[in-house]
């Protein structure tokens, strides 16, 4: 990236994403995003947004037919940001048992299961769930960091309790709780609903279709993006 222009933002297109929506955000948010199934352009990006609706298998299927794993699993290891959304977080596990058992990226160890049974306080929910739900800072990060746990995080700012909008019927199951940045109810299942570790961020809302709090974590990223740009001395124009 030259010097003085916006941070670029690849999108990975592997054919099941809400991929305009999310580039709308970002450039709403002061990011250069462009959409692409290229590994060069998106090993040449700034940062890295992993989108995506639809089923795991065909997911994983899609990234190995445009040769997207590798360069995935290296763009974790590289420090650079790498952002996924939704099922685009699902990607990021171990595995997932949708439609049987699939292998992901192994970024996050642990697994994707599907909704069991959620009961709400009138009976059984709906599987998928569709809609607004609220997200909150997990007690384990509450006894374990001092202050605010989602401070400098993509969800500094919030409110415990902010609602987003979700879309999905399986859910991740990190081996270790100290990833999960938020977590969030479906009658009686608690599920992690965002993930953090160092450079790897994820949503299993949809940001981008969450309203002005959604459009609040896209500037967060955009921060993020920016410090880690400058960590590497690199200056980019607000």
């Amino acid at each position: 990236m030259e010097a003085g222009s916006k941070p670029r933002v690849a999108i990975v297109d592997y054919s099941l994403g809400n991929l305009f929506s999310v580039k709308h955000a970002c450039e709403k948010v002061g990011l250069d995003a462009f959409i692409s199934a290229d590994k060069h352009e998106i090993l040449g990006a700034d940062a890295v947004i992993l989108p995506g609706v639809g089923a795991f298998g065909d997911a994983m299927e899609c990234l190995r037919q445009r040769d997207l794993v590798r360069p995935l699993q290296d763009i974790a290891q590289s420090g650079k940001p790498l952002i996924g959304i939704c099922l685009g977080q699902q990607l990021l596990m171990t595995e997932s048992f949708e439609f049987g058992r699939h292998r992901g990226l192994n970024i996050f160890e642990g697994s994707v299961v599907r909704f069991d049974n959620p009961m709400g306080p009138n009976g059984p929910l709906k599987v998928p769930q569709v809609g607004w739900n609220r997200i909150y800072r997990p007690d384990f990060l509450k006894q374990h960091i001092a202050g605010d746990p989602w401070h400098q995080s993509p969800l500094a700012g919030l409110r415990d309790g902010e609602y987003m909008y979700f879309v999905h019927s399986f859910y991740v199951k990190p081996a270790d709780p100290s990833v999960v940045l938020a977590v969030t109810r479906y009658g009686h299942i608690q599920f992690c609903s965002s993930l953090r570790r160092g450079n790897v961020m994820a949503f299993q809302f949809h940001p981008e279709r969450s309203g002005p709090q959604g459009i609040h974590i896209y500037r967060n990223l955009a921060h993020l993006i920016a410090s880690h740009l400058q960590q590497e001395g690199i200056r980019y124009a607000a």
